[in-house]
């Protein structure tokens, strides 16, 4: 196999699992943030790659999202053994439901702070967690979860910390509604940015990604000195298969 190179950006769940997980099996590879290389993306582009993570060989890739095809593509054997699909979703409402809290906590000077190495606010973080639920809907209701669901900012009604709590809690509202009527006749696969992926692989991503996201929301109201109520529950996060770090090591937080 040629060198690798990894393509990833600060604050992106996969970005950071792909680059660990590469890391933990000795393997070396070439790290390339593309928010800091302005030829990044046209490269990825070049290559037919619209998004990021992407693990590179010579002229192969394939997408971080799913760690199974990582682990195919550098020839690393792993036996992913993911929770059922009710546990994860009573996971991810109860996730929702404290991330919401979470956002409800973030004061008037911190929304608009942007988040190490993007140009993405606090504000804006929040109002992704709830974007990642809606795109997995989207998937899950016969449409497509697309990269731009992860791209969306929030739209000019969205803008105090009361705002973005109160819409995370209609998607939780959604998410539970669409799971009461649909839960004994999911769909096998979901069309998503990536390829069309196995409905249980796309539940269990969409659910650690929100519990990074959770972790990080939690981490900046404790940097400002503000004790979250409630803290995210440690059982909450167990059997994911989460990033050791909540932020990327490149980009430390201040």
């Amino acid at each position: 196999m040629s060198p690798l190179t990894v393509y990833w950006q600060p604050g992106c769940t996969s970005c950071l699992k792909t680059r660990e997980f590469l890391r933990a099996h000795g393997i070396d590879f070439e790290s390339v943030n593309v928010r800091e290389d302005p030829q990044a993306m046209a490269r990825l582009a070049a290559l037919g790659a619209r998004s990021v993570p992407v693990v590179v060989s010579g002229d192969a890739f394939v997408y971080g999202q799913d760690l199974a095809t990582v682990a195919r593509f550098v020839g690393v054997a792993v036996e992913p053994a993911r929770l059922e699909v009710p546990v994860l979703v009573a996971r991810l409402l109860a996730l929702l439901d404290t991330t919401a809290a979470l956002a409800g906590q973030l004061s008037p000077e911190a929304l608009g702070e942007k988040l190490p190495g993007r140009e993405r606010t606090q504000l804006g973080l929040a109002y992704h967690v709830a974007q990642v639920v809606v795109g997995f809907l989207d998937a899950a209701l016969g449409g497509r979860l697309t990269y731009e669901h992860f791209e969306r900012t929030p739209p000019g009604h969205v803008t105090t910390a009361a705002n973005v709590e109160q819409l995370i809690r209609s998607v939780s509202q959604a998410l539970a509604v669409w799971w009461g009527a649909n839960q004994s006749r999911l769909p096998t696969t979901l069309d998503t940015y990536y390829g069309h992926q196995p409905t249980h692989a796309v539940l269990e991503r969409t659910t650690w990604h929100v519990a990074q996201h959770a972790r990080q929301l939690e981490r900046l109201l404790v940097l400002r000195g503000v004790r979250p109520r409630p803290g995210l529950d440690p059982a909450l996060l167990a059997g994911l298969p989460l990033p050791e770090h909540v932020w990327d090591a490149e980009v430390p937080l201040a």
